[in-house]
């Protein structure tokens, strides 16, 4: 197939590209290489992919209407797997218009392009961000998440909403994707492992936020790929049971689907800690920290509507994934 993979220099676009182009699909990989955080780590994703038979590479910003426009007119692409957005949730603390520019605007062109472009699937990256203030566990897709807690949470939300307009009224099947606090090799600097990595091999003391009492369903990068590729080869479509008297957040009369992707079994953040103390061979020093504004203290996926969908979910453990992060940490940073 000929796909666009927006994002594809990030963590996630690029290992998914990545497992595209093995099994023999064609890839238009699409990223603006802005410098949220260091570019060239998203120069040195983007050279893995390069010289692949059947990728090409496309420097463009989403948000940019008539360059999207034109791209998807030119390509007629069959499936889009929409990853590209302004990450981060303390982040959309500081720059609130970054989110709207990227997650906003840049998904309504993307929208608009699979529309007129005669995609078959738009599958998009969601968040588990977007059960805000929710507080039963596990979180279900078939919860209402109408409280969010930070723009970001909002404008994934925002997104979820946006694709079922487009289900409904023009027919294009959307599948929604909500990933919970994915780490591995490659992954951004902004993310917990990769700056408790960095910190503890500097001799740095690590910023423990809610003194401890956290817990993360942390979910190793290989298996979110995984669920994304097997969602995209597997076409949203209405529910044949959907009830409007009782309607279901995750699906619809329309074709769209909304799903969890996380390895369901939460972590406590202490643990998580202990396990990369003992990959690195070092202990940590702590700055206990009270939890900071839009963060939750909890997060734990049901992913049972993604194994019936699938037949999938994720099963990597944390010391598996963390040992495989720190040997390219070790490696890509010479340290």
């Amino acid at each position: 197939m000929k796909i666009l993979v927006t994002g594809a220099a990030g963590f996630i676009g690029m290992t998914t590209a990545a497992r595209l182009l093995e099994r023999g699909d064609e890839v238009v990989g699409l990223d603006n290489l802005n410098d949220y955080y260091e570019v060239q780590l998203k120069l040195d994703r983007l050279a893995r992919l390069q010289p692949r038979p059947g990728f090409r590479f496309v420097k463009m910003d989403v948000a940019d209407r008539e360059g999207t426009q034109r791209l998807f007119e030119a390509e007629r692409f069959e499936r889009v797997i929409h990853l590209a957005a302004q990450a981060g949730v303390r982040y959309s603390l500081k720059n609130p218009h970054a989110y709207v520019e990227s997650n906003l605007v840049g998904f309504m062109n993307i929208l608009e392009g699979c529309r007129h472009g005669g995609v078959k699937h738009l599958v998009y990256a969601s968040s588990s961000s977007v059960y805000g203030g929710n507080t039963r566990m596990p979180f279900s897709v078939h919860d209402s998440v109408d409280h969010p807690v930070s723009l970001y949470a909002a404008s994934k939300k925002a997104n979820e909403l946006m694709a079922h307009t487009y289900s409904h009224l023009y027919g294009l099947p959307t599948t929604g994707l909500r990933f919970f606090t994915v780490y591995g090799p490659w992954g951004r600097p902004d993310m917990a492992l990769f700056l408790f990595t960095k910190a503890i091999l500097e001799g740095r003391p690590i910023d423990v936020f809610n003194h401890g009492q956290m817990q993360r369903d942390f979910t190793y990068v290989d298996d979110i790929v995984e669920g994304v590729i097997r969602v995209t080869d597997r076409t949203a479509t209405p529910a044949p049971d959907y009830d409007a008297n009782r309607p279901d957040p995750a699906t619809s009369s329309a074709p769209y689907r909304v799903f969890n992707i996380g390895n369901h079994q939460p972590v406590p953040l202490l643990d998580f800690i202990a396990c990369v103390e003992r990959a690195l061979g070092r202990s940590a020093e702590k700055n206990f920290l009270p939890l900071q504004d839009g963060d939750v203290p909890a997060t734990y996926a049901d992913v049972q509507a993604l194994q019936d969908w699938v037949g999938f979910s994720p099963a990597t453990s944390i010391e598996t994934g963390i040992g495989r992060f720190v040997d390219w940490y070790r490696s890509y940073y010479r340290v």
